[in-house]
């Protein structure tokens, strides 16, 4: 139940943090940047909880689903890419489509890439 609760509540903080990023993000509308945003950091993020549990394997079960699952699970917008990918398609926006899902993909692998790397750095630095 604990798991449960856990992945739900940091669904509703990813969630509302993805709208807050939309929110801001509402004048590049020709764009679909708040999505890439969201993806990126999601990315990111993911990567610095991983590099964490790797380097420390400190981190308890429903901690580490209330990130993943939940939070990053609701902040991550994979479906609202597709969505978008497809809208700037059939718009006739091809070079847009393919940037957007060029930068998608390029940039979260990277920022994953990153998250491990900034935690590997900082731990090294510590001496965890």
């Amino acid at each position: 139940m604990i798991q449960l609760l856990a992945v739900g509540v940091g669904g509703f903080l990813g969630a509302c943090s993805r709208f807050g990023i939309g929110k801001l993000m509402v004048q590049y509308n020709n764009f679909p940047l708040a999505t890439l945003i969201s993806n990126v950091l999601a990315g990111f993020l993911i990567g610095v909880i991983i590099g964490i549990e790797r380097e420390t394997s400190e981190i308890p079960k429903h901690i580490k689903n209330f990130l993943t699952t939940g939070f990053l699970g609701g902040l991550s917008t994979f479906s609202t890419f597709s969505l978008e990918t497809v809208t700037l398609i059939e718009k006739g926006n091809l070079t847009k489509a393919a940037a957007n899902t060029f930068l998608n993909v390029a940039l979260c692998f990277v920022a994953v890439f990153l998250g491990i790397i900034v935690v590997r750095i900082i731990c090294n630095i510590i001496k965890v």
